[in-house]
């Protein structure tokens, strides 16, 4: 059987991972919301002239 314990005690998180965590963490990705503002804004100013 599996010793979850012992399992969880010899656990490394790979520096894959991290890396890829950080630069997620450390980026500015637009949303939804983001993408949905500009297109308003953007037709707002097409109905303005």
């Amino acid at each position: 059987m599996i010793n979850f314990d012992e399992e969880i005690r010899k656990f490394k998180s790979s520096m894959d991972i991290s890396a890829v965590e950080e630069a997620i963490v450390k980026s500015d990705l637009t949303d939804m919301k983001d993408i949905l503002m500009e297109i308003l804004k953007e037709g707002s100013q097409e109905s303005n002239g």
